[in-house]
């Protein structure tokens, strides 16, 4: 996330959204969400600080157990800890995603073994008692875990298929066992996998082994949402507990949600992100004055001026067309610093459509014309760490600083840097002299009272705050963020009330930020639960800004909370085409289809519905 982003918090709660997945791995596939966000303060300052890791997690590798052929909540018995044998009479174990090469001979049956497995013919079947042939049936069954435990795979499948055909009603666990026999098999064959798998499931549709199994088969033939449905099941039948099963779960969503995001910003065509979005973005920025225009002007020249008076009319979009046409049109030769500004401003919209590569082409070709163009070298600097290059980074800022050394912004963006990679210290140093150079930049205050807050200098950062709203007693920013600090406190009254105040002085404006109502919504439903107010609020926030991210992301929450999946899903889904970068849609529909899951699992186990409901309490706030 660039630095310039968080000097509103315009993108907090739906970091809130972003980062809860991976935290709270067990608690999204059931519906409590919210509660671990309502669980803490709402505020990218407070809590939007971790450094950015990129990583898969796999499946824990080696979980044995036996196949039973039972399984669902309520229905199952309590799960051993132990790692069950191999050669269990129940049958196969259960993890058989990576196993050893076979040795040649594992998957040959010489003409001696085949004459140990017996052959009935259809006569010799039907002549046996039913008591006979269940008997027989599990005594096959028997010997093909006998043959499995030896990793001879392919006569374990003739075991199987022998019980499979005298039993006059299979059970689920020959079905399952001849599968985990064919994910072993060198190539492993999926196919017949998700055949067996059907068929066990047929008879017992909780039966966790195969639905892992299927999962499993499905995943690796790349479907990858029947797998997904099927490792939610699994996982919520196993009350997670299974900690093989929810990386699962965690690993398929991811690639579901991955994949989904992919393809969509492949065909997408660029697009602006909301206004909030944009305002609070450019409000990072301290307001700079075109440069003075050329006696002989270009066509170009007066576009650019018409992209500046459209900026400050908060007309983004148009302003960015004409930043577009003022370069197109030409900007007069003798003007560079006209032509840098141009190029800077075309870059700031590419940077906010999310084309992080063309917007520092832009920055670069305004520094190779005045290698001096502040602006550029700042916004350079957030392109870079959009990018993940941190060293690039902070070489932008010291080249912007070697240029100008009193530069205010320079020191206020690479504070924001330094508070995203959590040093704090270092952040608070640059939010002060960025404030000494420039005392009338309200957010270089505010962030550093939450620097000294994230450093428990907590009586510092209230006194910097109660100072920031004197100095800024028309402005909605102090009180909004003053009041996620107290939130964080639990200091519910005090909050709601720097909220309201916030809200107040937001009326007066067009157009309004909604954001103090976003906050006053979760601090709410964090008090006491007050999900309709809640509601309420984020639905006049979406009235008056539809594309507040934030705020569909928090209603999405709380729709969520109260179990109403399919309007839960049609928000994620609307959290999604808001999404500005991969990463942001990635995680929106790592939520939607998280709760899609959900709401299959509950079409097809409509008895689970209530038990489900019951877990998913009992796990509130859970991490």
């Amino acid at each position: 996330m660039p630095a310039a982003q968080s000097s509103s918090s315009g993108d907090s709660l739906v970091s809130h959204a972003q980062s809860f997945v991976s935290e709270n791995k067990k608690a999204v596939a059931v519906g409590v969400t919210v509660a671990v966000i309502a669980a803490g303060a709402t505020g990218y300052y407070l809590y939007t600080t971790k450094p950015r890791t990129r990583g898969d997690s796999s499946a824990e590798k080696g979980k044995s157990d036996t196949d039973s052929g039972k399984g669902g909540v309520g229905g199952e018995k309590k799960k051993r800890k132990h790692k069950s044998k191999v050669g269990e009479k129940d049958g196969p174990i259960l993890e058989e995603r990576t196993p050893k090469p076979p040795a040649p001979e594992e998957n040959k049956v010489t003409e001696a073994k085949e004459e140990d497995v017996p052959k009935f013919t259809q006569a010799e079947i039907e002549a046996l008692s039913k008591e006979d042939r269940l008997s027989t049936a599990n005594s096959l069954k028997t010997k093909g875990n006998t043959a499995y435990s030896a990793r001879n795979f392919v006569r374990a499948v003739e075991y199987y298929t022998q019980a499979i055909e005298i039993s006059p009603s299979p059970e689920a666990v020959y079905f399952s066992n001849r599968a985990a026999c064919y994910v072993n098999f060198s190539p492993p064959q999926y196919e017949l996998v998700v055949q067996d798998c059907d068929e066990a499931l047929k008879r017992d549709a909780k039966y966790i082994k195969a639905l892992n199994r299927r999962a499993t088969a499905l995943e690796a033939l790349g479907r990858l949402h029947e797998s997904l449905r099927d490792f939610t099941a699994a996982t919520i039948f196993d009350k997670f507990q299974n900690d093989a099963t929810s990386a699962s779960l965690e690993r398929v969503l991811k690639k579901v949600a991955q994949r989904e995001a992919q393809e969509t910003m492949a065909k997408r065509e660029p697009r602006l992100p909301s206004f909030a979005f944009i305002h609070a973005y450019l409000a990072a920025f301290r307001p700079r004055p075109l440069p003075e225009l050329p006696a002989a002007r270009t066509q170009g020249d007066q576009t650019l001026v018409h992209a500046h008076q459209a900026l400050e009319a908060q007309d983004y979009a148009h302003a960015f067309t004409l930043a577009n046409e003022s370069i197109e049109q030409g900007i007069s030769e003798s003007w560079d610093v006209g032509k840098a500004q141009a190029f800077t401003l075309r870059g700031t919209f590419k940077f906010l459509i999310g084309k992080s590569q063309d917007a520092k082409a832009d920055f670069e070709a305004a520094l190779a014309l005045v290698p001096t163009f502040i602006p550029a070298w700042v916004k350079i600097a957030s392109v870079h760490m959009e990018l993940g290059d941190t060293d690039a980074t902070f070489r932008a800022f010291e080249e912007a600083i070697k240029h100008a050394p009193n530069d205010a912004d320079t020191y206020y963006h690479r504070g924001q840097v330094n508070f995203i990679m959590q040093q704090f210290k270092e952040a608070e140093g640059d939010y002060i002299k960025s404030s000494q150079l420039d005392p009338n930049f309200v957010f270089s205050h505010i962030q550093l009272a939450v620097a000294q807050y994230k450093t428990d200098q907590v009586g510092a950062a209230m006194a910097t705050f109660r100072k920031t709203m004197k100095m800024f007693p028309h402005k909605s920013e102090p009180l909004n963020y003053y009041g996620e600090l107290l939130l964080d406190q639990q200091r519910f009254t005090d909050a709601v009330e720097k909220f309201d105040r916030a809200i107040e002085i937001e009326r007066k404006k067009k157009p309004i930020n909604v954001l103090p109502m976003v906050n006053k919504a979760l601090a709410l439903f964090q008090w006491n639960n007050d999900i309709l107010a809640a509601e309420a609020l984020l639905k006049e926030a979406l009235k008056i800004d539809p594309e507040c991210d934030s705020a569909l992301a928090t209603l999405a929450q709380l729709t969520l909370q109260q179990s109403n999946l399919e309007e839960a899903i049609v928000l994620f889904g609307r959290h999604a085409e808001l999404a500005r970068t991969e990463a942001e849609l990635e995680q929106a529909l790592t939520f939607k289809y998280a709760t899609q899951a959900q709401l299959q699992f509950i079409k097809d186990f409509p008895d689970m519905a209530s038990q489900l409901s019951m877990l998913a309490r009992s796990m509130q706030g859970v991490a």
